[in-house]
């Protein structure tokens, strides 16, 4: 089994002993990789489009973006944590968002995303954690996951995971340890389902790529569409 997380910050905060505390029950039991923001994806996207004009490789960052990726793609579980800063994301994980503009559905989503399972962890002091995660789930969900388990929770108390009165840490990680063993016990042989959000973002992408071929035939989403068969018969989805 693979995992692939993606931090928000570098901190070893509050959002970091979350995490920790889900991956305990994977430690000895699937392949972790871990990116840390902003350390592993440094740069802000500057909005040239080349990725959705020419090519994804031809992103200014695409040595940051493209090992990010390949190991999204090979992972079984996909794991995004962040504290609510004023509210949202924090900017490192909002500029490595950006980058994946070009995986939305409206542009080159990839097949495998469809069948992706994930699982975002947000805390705050006491409030922004859902807009957070919200965030984060509004571009895995425009990639074409559904699967999305979103662990979400208030310290209403000290920031300072030390401080932190135990029943209080208790009250938090016990739900995170349950969903780690549930993620446990998940036959990842078989994709996750894709439910009908996705495939109704896909149905109205796919009229809107018809559209496109008739008056840009060179466009590389159109192209990219094309070629997947999914102006066809096909779909990206196994279930």
């Amino acid at each position: 089994m693979k995992i692939t997380v993606i931090n928000g910050y570098e901190k070893h905060g509050v959002t970091y002993r979350l995490k920790e505390t889900f991956l305990e029950e994977f430690r000895d039991k699937a392949e972790i990789t871990e990116f840390y923001l902003p350390r592993d994806c440094p740069n802000f996207c500057a909005g040239c489009t080349s990725c959705f004009m020419k090519d994804e490789h031809k992103c200014k960052d695409a040595e940051y973006i493209q090992k990010i990726e390949k190991a999204l793609l090979e992972a079984d579980l996909l794991l995004f944590t962040s504290p609510a800063y004023v509210m949202h994301t924090t900017g490192a994980m909002k500029t490595m968002l950006d980058h994946f503009g070009y995986r939305w559905m409206p542009h080159r989503p990839s097949e495998e995303m469809f069948g992706k399972r994930a699982v975002i962890i947000t805390q705050c002091l006491g409030a922004g954690g859902k807009s957070t995660a919200k965030d984060i789930k509004d571009s895995l969900s425009w990639w074409g996951i559904s699967s999305i388990k979103v662990l979400s929770f208030k310290l209403m108390s000290d920031i300072n995971w030390d401080k932190i009165p135990q029943k209080k840490r208790d009250s938090i990680t016990n739900p995170i340890k349950a969903a780690a063993r549930k993620a446990l016990s998940t036959d990842y042989s078989r994709p996750a389902h894709t439910g009908l959000p996705a495939r109704f973002k896909f149905y109205i992408i796919r009229m809107m790529q018809t559209g496109i071929g008739k008056t840009n035939p060179e466009s590389a989403d159109y192209i990219y569409w094309k070629i997947n068969g999914w102006l066809d018969k096909v779909r990206p989805w196994k279930n």
